[in-house]
């Protein structure tokens, strides 16, 4: 959780102070694109970070995608764009595996992993959001790292989140979360499109989501990630409610 960044300030206390974070974990630093397979090594500096975070005393809790990307493979299922059935049928076959991994990383440390599925309704509706809220907090206190996907075997159009940036931010507010981490495969927040625009600067620090900022997310990506830097800020929008401070930041490893 290093290198350049963009932090997003709901208060200023420092990421080392942080009582209890959320991580969440793009599918596209996670899975290989080309094979569907987890990134080992990767998944594997992940854990070591989280049992030294552990350590320190902070309660983390994780919000990983990926289970669509690991099991359209499976399946076969070589397009970019699925249909909902589709995505549904990829996630089904892909969360068992994306577990298991997360199982087996973090065992590694001697700590416990515990699955968590949520849907939008289970973050709106007041008696499933504490039902939920509940859940987690026993899990943390008994010491397990909670590990936590959208639904999406179950989930509809109508109420999917369609992204874990959004989710990562429910659950944060959930928790009474002091951080929530966004790692990705961009640095941060730039002032354009860096891909297509030399000049895009990367903004350090956002104290306010204005009309200008909001600009500058551009577009989502066509592929296994759905959320693009747009989601992003809407999930900053819900971290800055809930007075959470929010960082995007580069999830690949050196």
């Amino acid at each position: 959780m290093t290198g350049s960044a963009t932090e997003i300030l709901g208060h200023s206390r420092k990421l080392a102070d942080s009582r209890r974070m959320v991580v969440k974990i793009g599918s596209v630093i996670l899975v290989d694109e080309e094979t569907g397979t987890i990134r080992q090594d990767w998944l594997d500096a992940l854990a070591a970070d989280v049992a030294a975070r552990r350590k320190a005393g902070q309660e983390v809790l994780l919000v990983s995608s990926g289970a669509i990307a690991v099991g359209r493979r499976h399946l076969d299922i070589t397009r970019r764009n699925l249909k909902l059935e589709e995505s549904q049928a990829a996630a089904a076959t892909g969360q068992g595996r994306l577990v298991h991994a997360y199982q087996e990383a973090m065992a590694r440390h001697g700590l416990t992993t515990a699955q968590i599925l949520l849907t939008l309704d289970d973050t709106e509706r007041r008696r499933r959001h504490l039902n939920a809220r509940e859940t987690l907090e026993t899990l943390l206190g008994l010491g397990a790292v909670p590990l936590i996907n959208e639904n999406d075997t179950v989930a509809t159009e109508e109420i999917r989140f369609g992204d874990n940036d959004r989710l990562a931010a429910r659950v944060a507010q959930m928790v009474g979360a002091d951080t929530l981490v966004l790692l990705s495969d961009v640095d941060g927040l730039y002032t354009a499109d860096p891909l297509s625009d030399p000049d895009a600067v990367l903004v350090p620090e956002v104290r306010e989501i204005t009309p200008e900022i909001s600009a500058m997310a551009g577009e989502a990506k066509p592929g296994d990630g759905s959320g693009g830097m747009v989601t992003k800020l809407m999930a900053a929008r819900i971290t800055f409610a809930a007075g959470c401070r929010m960082i995007i930041a580069p999830g690949k490893l050196a």
